[in-house]
C-alpha cells in the first residue's frame, strides 16, 4: 500500500497551517510530517496536528471515540474539535502537539506511567455507542497482506503460529468479555506529555479505541519481553505499575501469563507479518530484530498457547 498521495498531503499541510494561525495569530510557523503511512497521515504546524484518518474510518465510530477522548483529558490527549471534517475523501481531525517519547532515551522510557494510563481507561465505565477495539482485526490484515506479499522463508513459522491462536485472537469470532474500554494500539508512541515537556503523559491516537479484551492493551510489551527485546527490568515496571493502578487485565498476584500468552502470541504474529512483508517488498533480508520475532514465532508454534482467560474482563 502506498503511503499519502500528493494532494492529500499538500491538503493536510495547508489545514495544519490554517488551523494553527486561527489558535494563535502570532504563530511561529514550522511544519512537519510526524507519519505519512496507509494507517494514518499526520501533519504538524506549530503547536496544531492534523490527522487524516484510514479510509475505512466511518464518521459515526470516529466521531464516538473523538468523544471519547475529550470526556478524559486526564488519560487520553484531546481533540482540538470533536467533529471530524473530510479532505480528499478521507476524515481528518485536529489536536494539539504534545511531545513525544524520546526513542534516543530508552532509561527514561515512561513505563509506569503507561502503565497507570491504561489501568484507569481499562476502569472507565465504556459508552454504550462505542465501536469494537480493533486489535485482533489489525493482526488480521498483517497476516493477510503477509500472505500476499510473496514468497519468503520467515513466513512459514509466522503462518504457523498464527494457526495456533484461537479464533478470537485471529478476528474470526467475536473477543470474550468485550464490555472494557480499550486502546487497542498500546506502545511508547503513543503517549505525549502535554501541554508542555514536563506535562503529564496522555494516550494519543483513538483509531482502534473501543470495547474489548483489556488484557490486549499489555500484549505488545509482553511480546517483546517474550522476543527478549524488551528487559526484564523494564517489563517489571511496567506490569507492577498496572496492577498496582488496579488494572483488571491481570490478577492482582500471581502469574500472569495465563491470561496474557494468547495476545502476547497475536501481537508476535502481527509485528512478524508485517516485518516479513516489509522485507519481501523491499528485497531485503530480515534484520536481527526482525528475525527474532520470526523466531519467536517458531518457538510458539511447536507450544500450544495457555487459553485461560478469565482475567481478561
Amino acid at each position: 500500500m502506498n503511503s499519502a498521495s500528493g494532494p492529500l498531503l499538500a491538503g493536510l499541510t495547508a489545514t495544519a497551517r490554517a488551523a494553527a494561525h486561527a489558535r494563535s495569530p502570532a504563530c511561529p510557523c514550522g511544519v512537519a510530517t510526524l507519519a505519512d503511512r496507509p494507517d494514518g497521515t499526520v501533519v504538524r504546524h506549530a503547536d496544531t496536528v492534523v490527522k487524516a484518518h484510514p479510509l475505512d474510518t466511518t464518521p459515526a465510530e470516529l466521531t464516538s471515540r473523538l468523544a471519547l477522548a475529550a470526556h478524559h483529558p486526564d488519560i487520553l490527549l484531546p481533540p482540538l474539535d470533536p467533529t471530524p471534517v473530510v479532505l480528499h475523501g478521507r476524515l481528518v481531525t485536529f489536536w494539539p502537539y504534545g511531545t513525544p517519547v524520546d526513542p534516543g532515551d530508552p532509561d527514561a522510557a515512561p513505563w509506569e506511567a503507561a502503565a497507570a494510563l491504561l489501568a484507569r481507561l481499562h476502569r472507565v465505565p465504556a459508552p454504550k455507542n462505542l465501536p469494537v477495539m480493533r486489535g485482533p482485526a489489525k493482526a488480521a490484515r498483517a497476516i493477510a497482506r503477509l500472505r500476499e506479499a510473496g514468497p519468503h522463508p520467515a513466513a512459514a513459522p509466522v503462518l504457523r503460529a498464527w494457526a495456533t491462536l484461537p479464533p478470537w485472537a485471529r478476528a474470526e469470532v467475536p473477543m470474550p468479555h468485550t464490555g472494557t474500554l480499550c486502546h487497542g494500539d498500546l506502545h511508547l508512541g503513543q503517549l505525549v506529555r502535554h501541554p508542555a515537556a514536563d506535562g503529564p503523559w496522555l494516550l494519543i491516537d483513538v483509531d482502534d479505541l473501543g470495547v474489548g479484551t483489556p488484557v490486549w492493551d499489555l500484549a505488545r510489551p509482553a511480546a517483546w519481553y517474550a522476543c527478549g527485546l524488551l528487559p526484564p527490568g523494564e517489563w517489571v515496571r511496567f506490569l507492577t505499575a498496572y496492577r498496582e493502578a488496579g488494572g483488571p487485565a491481570v490478577p492482582a498476584e500471581g502469574d500472569p501469563w495465563p491470561a496474557l500468552d494468547v495476545p502476547a502470541r497475536a501481537l508476535t504474529a502481527q509485528t512478524a507479518a508485517r516485518a516479513v512483508a516489509k522485507a519481501v517488498a523491499a528485497g531485503r533480508p530480515l534484520d536481527e530484530v526482525e528475525r527474532s520475532v520470526v523466531d519467536a514465532c517458531d518457538r510458539m508454534a511447536a507450544v500450544p498457547p495457555q487459553l485461560v482467560q478469565g482475567h481478561a474482563k
